[in-house]
């Protein structure tokens, strides 16, 4: 953190963001915040908000505001482990195939098309009811819900708030336990070996998250001068949490969400089916 603020004034050294410190610091400032701006233990510098940046704001407070540099661009990005009763020995001599199996079923880069046949009226409903879709269709366990936030749905999306797909950079792949380091935790997990082979699954909304902030940070950046709202960062354009622009925001954030779930979900069953 201290470096970043050492070298700040070097050009290109942080790609143009203010160090992660200050942005903190202008978090700090924004209308209706509860209690502190936090830094997390893996702080540094991002959009708006720092990376591991954590505020909190009252929506009964008809002050507070909603900024898109606090959830980012890439909405409920996240990861999955996927644990398997395979050991790396059971793994190994079939290692290759594994892998092109794995490419085989999950779509990968720019312009692939996915194997989940999905209508422009299924990716409509995959938006409002995230996970509730997958189980409906078939795609995931009915348990797996139990294992991700929300129960894998944000009821208050509204696609009708977003923009367009795009592409993303994430990955799924097969990995090996090579330590345990507490064993209570990972026996929670049913992680309960050295060798266990796992598969990690880590993807986010896409192009989904990206249009949702930019289409918000436009809007945002009109309703500030509107109600009057000041900032420390332009990266930090808000609006009322209760203004139109602030649940436009919203109900689109949550349908970006929902898109992020059932991603995840269908790599899920797309690995199992490998």
């Amino acid at each position: 953190m201290f470096d970043e603020l050492r070298n700040a004034c070097r050009p290109g050294s942080i790609g143009g963001f203010l160090p992660g410190m200050k942005q903190i610091a202008n978090v700090a400032a924004l209308p209706g915040i509860v209690g502190k701006s936090v830094g997390l233990p893996d702080v540094h510098s991002g959009y708006g908000f720092a990376i591991g940046n954590m505020a909190a704001f009252d929506m009964d407070n008809p002050k507070a505001v909603v900024s898109p540099g606090g959830v980012g661009f890439d909405i409920n990005c996240g990861v999955r482990l996927l644990r398997t009763n395979l050991t790396e020995a059971d793994v190994l001599p079939i290692k290759e195939q594994l892998a092109q199996s794995m490419f085989d079923h999950i779509p990968v880069g720019v312009g692939s098309k996915g194997i989940i046949p999905m209508t422009a009226r299924d990716l409509e409903e995959a938006l409002e009811m995230g996970m509730d879709w997958s189980l409906r269709e078939g795609y995931i366990w009915a348990e797996d819900k139990e294992h991700c936030e929300e129960y894998g749905r944000m009821a208050q999306a509204d696609p009708a708030k977003l923009g367009t797909l795009g592409a993303g950079n994430h990955y799924a792949e097969i990995q090996v336990v090579e330590e345990i380091y507490d064993k209570w935790a990972a026996c929670k997990m049913g992680i309960e070996e050295k060798g266990q082979v796992c598969v990690m699954i880590h993807s986010g909304s896409r192009g989904f998250g990206h249009q949702v902030a930019t289409d918000a940070l436009v809007a945002m950046e009109k309703a500030m001068k509107r109600d009057d709202i000041e900032t420390n960062d332009r990266q930090l354009a808000c609006a009322r949490i209760k203004s139109k622009e602030g649940q436009d925001y919203l109900k689109s954030m949550a349908a970006a969400a929902n898109f992020a779930w059932v991603n995840r979900s269908s790599m899920t069953f797309l690995s199992r089916q490998v």
